[in-house]
């Protein structure tokens, strides 16, 4: 875990792929208790710590994720990010090149519990939910393509399912159609870089993610600068 911005409000860390943010049935420490432990050692907090859980990536995501420390900040984030005043900008390395080297995504997504799973579709269906992205390629190698992704929308596995959609599967991603894993069991999605109005102090936050310590990643390092 590695904490990029804080202040008495707001909290900011770049998790790594195979954290979850929150407790659930597989027992793990989430990071929502590595981040109360630091902020209890940091600043000799006796007692519980108060942090409240904002979104979430999924477990085999890296990248931003932004607690409250406050209930006023809790509150205000909650409201914002429903609001889509949150921006969130990600960068996914993909096998196959889209067709064109920019684009809108619109789909509806259909969740199945049971699989854990979102499925995209062209027109609406019933029980889905409408889902928006943008995207751009913004650096090749010899194998792969990396894009930036802009969520307009935020809904379960959106990214991984409508670039699957589109035939451009997240490299590791075998839920969504990668022909192989990636040997850390992460995928090559990270949550690059998070911007909005502080809650509080009205200020323009913007933070951004170091790359995963990871060869392919590093390829495209250069496209970081």
């Amino acid at each position: 875990m590695q904490v990029v911005y804080e202040d008495n409000h707001i909290i900011i860390v770049n998790k790594r792929s195979g954290e979850i943010v929150q407790g659930d049935k597989t027992g793990d420490r989430p990071l929502s208790d590595l981040v109360k432990d630091y902020i209890r050692e940091k600043y000799h907090k006796p007692g519980e710590v108060f942090l409240g859980v904002v979104h979430r990536l999924d477990r085999p995501v890296g990248g931003l994720v932004v607690f409250a420390r406050t209930s006023k900040a809790l509150t205000r984030l909650n409201r914002m990010f429903a609001e889509g005043e949150v921006h969130k900008t990600y960068w996914a390395i993909v096998k196959n090149p889209p067709r064109e080297p920019e684009g809108t995504l619109t789909h509806w997504l259909v969740r199945n519990e049971q699989q854990n799973k979102s499925y995209a579709y062209d027109t609406e269906k019933p029980h889905s939910k409408k889902a928006v992205l943008k995207y751009r390629v913004i650096g090749k190698s010899d194998h792969y393509t990396l894009l930036e992704v802009r969520l307009l929308t935020g809904r379960h596995h959106q990214i991984r399912c409508q670039l699957a959609k589109m035939g451009c599967p997240i490299r590791g991603d075998l839920k969504y159609g990668a022909p192989r894993s990636n040997p850390d069991g992460s995928i090559s999605l990270l949550a690059r870089r998070v911007e909005f109005i502080h809650p509080v102090s009205k200020e323009t936050i913007t933070a951004e993610a170091s790359l995963p310590d990871d060869n392919l990643w590093e390829k495209f390092a250069y496209f970081a600068d």
